[in-house]
């Protein structure tokens, strides 16, 4: 059974003798009955990072203490703009613990965040079949262009044109529902059988974890929330603040820091990422964390000498914990689309990508890159950004993602 019959129910027994011998060019579509209007301004570059890189931001106290020449560890953090000695860190109260989403909670969120990019997918193809009196090959070639401008990608939207030829021949798809039916149910299970393991690679003893990606997709808020989610799970957690070129970046992290009650480790502006990573590590291993967390600069695809630093920070982690990095996580921002792909493709070359974070879904109307970025890239997408809060970065799940992006559809 295919990923559309579990999600959507089992679809009508195919009567492949019947149909084998049936020509698709011949029925009409005649009768498709007018698209809604298409819905406008669905673009939207909706900026909605939960620490913006314009609020306050606070020097590190110079109560803590140093671990090399370059990288400080901070304990606890304090709140913003306010000095706290290192006798009174200890009573900052970090954010209280948040109740434990329920399964209909979190399909709800997946609805919602995906609201933008169905009610896009769907006008597109509402359109698209009103515009067609018969299946013919030119119906084919339009169908393409309709995939390539619903951020599904050339590579996929070919792949997927080839197969429908023969599927809607086999269904013996007469009418338009039949038609989209047969469409979406294609699209659905290519994408069920990807076979990709979306779930995070957590250790039992220490799990290692390093952010990457340009500036501004979210990284450093997916390290947060992530690591709220982990303290709450009773998990030891320690964040690494390697990104040193970015002013306020530093103070950023350890501003999530403190939201969450958990440590980090940081390196004095400007010095170098590799050295706070390697105290981290060793910080991690000494006192028995559970889970680290690194950040890195948002370094662009196109900065040999930004790419060769994160390769040497992968170099230290590996020196001393040969299977580590455990995860390797790139944040993409759901609204760029296509570029999207350039950028995880630039990427992989300089590290083995283990899996894709995919931000700001929320605000996006390109959540179908998505089919891309697991079909072509064969990376599986493990988080999704699904809102602002503290709680709205989820595991990625592929029923849920599915029923929320054709939920305009069927």
């Amino acid at each position: 059974m295919g990923l559309f019959d579990k999600i959507f129910g089992k679809k009508v027994e195919e009567q492949i003798e019947e149909n084998a011998s049936a020509d698709i060019f011949k029925f009409d579509l005649s009768e498709v009955e007018a698209v809604a209007e298409t819905e406008t301004d669905i673009e939207s570059d909706l900026e909605h990072e939960d620490i913006a890189e314009s609020e306050p931001v606070f020097e590190v106290p110079a109560s803590t203490s140093e671990t090399t020449d370059n990288t400080v560890t901070i304990e606890t953090v304090p709140e913003p703009e306010v000095a706290v000695t290192a006798d009174e860190v200890a009573d900052v109260s970090p954010e209280p613990e948040l109740e434990t989403e329920t399964p209909q909670q979190i399909e709800a969120k997946y609805e919602k965040s995906l609201k933008k990019t169905s009610k896009s997918f769907g006008a597109r193809f509402n359109e698209f079949l009103a515009n067609f009196r018969s299946v013919d090959e030119e119906f084919f070639e339009d169908l393409e262009d309709t995939l390539i401008m619903s951020d599904v990608g050339v590579d996929v939207a070919t792949q997927l044109t080839d197969d429908l030829r023969r599927e809607v021949k086999l269904q013996n798809a007469k009418s338009k529902d039949d038609v989209k039916r047969v469409i979406i149910e294609k699209m659905v299970d290519n994408f069920g059988e990807s076979g990709l393991n979306t779930q995070l690679n957590l250790q039992d003893g220490l799990t290692v974890m390093m952010f990457v990606g340009v500036n501004g997709v979210g990284k450093t808020t997916t390290i947060g929330k992530l690591a709220n989610r982990f303290k709450n799970e009773g998990k030891k957690v320690l964040l690494a603040a390697a990104d040193t070129f970015r002013a306020g970046a530093r103070d950023q992290l350890v501003e999530w820091a403190r939201r969450s009650g958990v440590d980090v480790v940081v390196g004095k502006e400007n010095s170098d990422p590799a050295s706070v990573v390697f105290d981290a590590v060793k910080r991690a291993q000494n006192e028995q964390f559970d889970i680290l967390l690194i950040d890195t600069a948002g370094r662009l695809q196109n900065k040999d000498n930004l790419m060769k630093e994160l390769e040497k920070m992968g170099k230290i982690i590996k020196r001393e914990l040969p299977d580590a990095p455990h995860e390797t996580l790139l944040a993409l921002d759901a609204t760029t689309g296509q570029n999207a792909i350039s950028q995880a493709k630039e990427f992989s070359n300089v590290t083995p990508l283990t899996g894709i974070v995919l931000t700001k879904l929320d605000g996006s109307a390109k959540g179908g890159i998505i089919l891309t970025i697991q079909q072509i890239l064969q990376i599986p997408v493990k988080l999704v950004g699904l809102g602002e809060g503290l709680q709205d970065l989820e595991n990625f799940d592929e029923a849920l993602f599915v029923k929320g992006l054709f939920q305009d559809l069927i």
